[in-house]
């Protein structure tokens, strides 16, 4: 980031996806208490950062909560998230867990540590929420987190399944919010780079080679250096749903379809994936098919 003005220009726009999906997914309401998640990874910061400007003009009043899980890695700076979320005037709460040891010792050597990692640091959060009184939790994961989510589940899970803007918790008792789902990531790296957070590496999952979602993730780059702009088109994809053109017979009614009825709840029909012939309009392409 050369300049203030581009940096300025780069918040303005991350502020302005952050709202939109706020308001598309009603994320935060009026009294509101939102415990925001800080790993002290870079896509955390920018979430608490934002989420900061935006509710100094928002038209309604929430809080901020900020919380971050020591987890007794080696070598982790355990005062660098306190003094910097005391600078920042941040309600803040650190909670202390040894959920490294745990994952160490239940995980063997070279396996993947993240799934059991994730799920310590889950109900270490949930518990938190509770303590605190927070309604909402904030997560930051951001677009391209959700893309490649979906392709996990996708190739490895055998689900169309990826990471949702907002959920309810599966006790029912706190709703987790995403509001970094309409954000690219290239965009949150030079965010973070400009704003000088003061980065935390994760030296547990964060340094492992073997995981899958890195394979995913290398894989999405390729796809995007050469044709640009495959992650925003797939995550679009996503808010795009078409139950009747895939196989999921709990979504779409199959078995109920009969000869004679219309087709005109579907979306585009059986001529849903024709594409007009190269020097031929689209009426050619029905006229054929008929």
């Amino acid at each position: 980031m050369d300049t203030s003005k581009n940096l300025q220009r780069l918040k303005r726009r991350l502020e302005g996806e952050v709202g939109k999906a706020i308001a598309d997914y009603d994320m935060i309401e009026a009294g509101d208490t939102v415990l925001v998640c800080v790993s002290g990874g870079k896509d955390s910061h920018a979430l608490l950062s934002i989420l900061m400007a935006l509710r100094r003009r928002a038209p309604v009043g929430f809080r901020l909560i900020a919380m971050n899980l020591d987890q007794k890695q080696p070598g982790f700076p355990a005062e660098v998230l306190p003094r910097y979320l005391s600078g920042l005037g941040i309600e803040h709460r650190i909670v202390e867990q040894d959920t490294y040891s745990i994952v160490k010792e239940k995980i063997p050597a070279g396996k993947t540590t993240c799934s059991l990692c994730s799920r310590l640091r889950r109900g270490v959060i949930y518990r938190t929420a509770k303590e605190l009184g927070a309604n909402k939790i904030a997560l930051g994961h951001h677009r391209d987190d959700i893309v490649h989510t979906l392709f996990l589940n996708l190739f490895f899970g055998g689900k169309l399944k990826a990471m949702p803007p907002k959920l309810v918790t599966d006790d029912g008792a706190h709703i987790v919010i995403r509001p970094l789902a309409y954000c690219a990531e290239a965009d949150i790296v030079r965010f973070a780079r400009a704003m000088e957070f003061p980065i935390i590496p994760c030296n547990l999952c964060g340094s492992q080679d073997n995981l899958q979602r890195q394979k995913i993730r290398e894989m999405m780059a390729d796809w995007d250096r050469r044709y640009p702009g495959r992650t925003e088109s797939v995550f679009t994809a996503l808010q795009n749903v078409v139950p009747s053109h895939l196989a999921d017979g709990m979504l779409y009614d199959f078995k109920g379809l009969r000869v004679g009825e219309s087709g005109g709840e579907t979306d585009g029909g059986d001529l849903a994936l024709d594409a007009p012939r190269l020097g031929e309009p689209a009426s050619i392409v029905k006229i054929i098919a008929v």
